[in-house]
């Protein structure tokens, strides 16, 4: 249960980063605060599309998904249910695999560090970690 808690607070705080990231890059924001000018250079390059969408809104997208899923794991009902727990680790899996991407583009790529972006990696590695350790304890059987 505790694991699954943390997961809901981990995912609160990333949608909340991804949310600002995305209404800087749909203009709703001036400037982003971050105190080094990465993270506009980061945010504005082409990289911060996919799709045609921004990137920072696919965040908003899993964020919000691993926190409706993670609410859902605290109601009696669903806490023994390893179906959710699947759901969770696969999707975070998803979003560990995206960040590794989106951190070699940082590193490799652009050769820039943006501070939110570092924030919700760190966010969803141990999003990941949380929900491959609650996967591991999950009943086998499912109610």
């Amino acid at each position: 249960m505790i694991r699954r808690q943390a997961i809901v607070l981990l995912a609160l705080v990333g949608l909340l980063v991804a949310t600002y990231l995305w209404l800087y890059k749909i203009g709703v924001l001036g400037e982003l605060q971050c105190g080094t000018g990465s993270c506009e250079y980061v945010q504005t390059s082409g990289y911060a599309q996919l799709l045609g969408l921004p990137v920072a809104l696919y965040g908003v997208a899993g964020y919000a998904t691993l926190l409706a899923l993670g609410l859902a794991g605290l109601q009696r009902r669903f806490a023994s249910d390893r179906r959710l727990s699947v759901l969770l680790a696969a999707l975070a899996t998803a979003g560990f695999g995206f960040t590794i991407y989106l951190t070699a583009i940082e590193l490799f790529v652009l050769h820039a560090i943006c501070r939110w972006c570092v924030a919700s990696a760190v966010i969803m590695s141990a999003t990941w970690v949380l929900s491959l350790a609650d996967l591991r304890r999950a009943p086998a059987t499912t109610p």
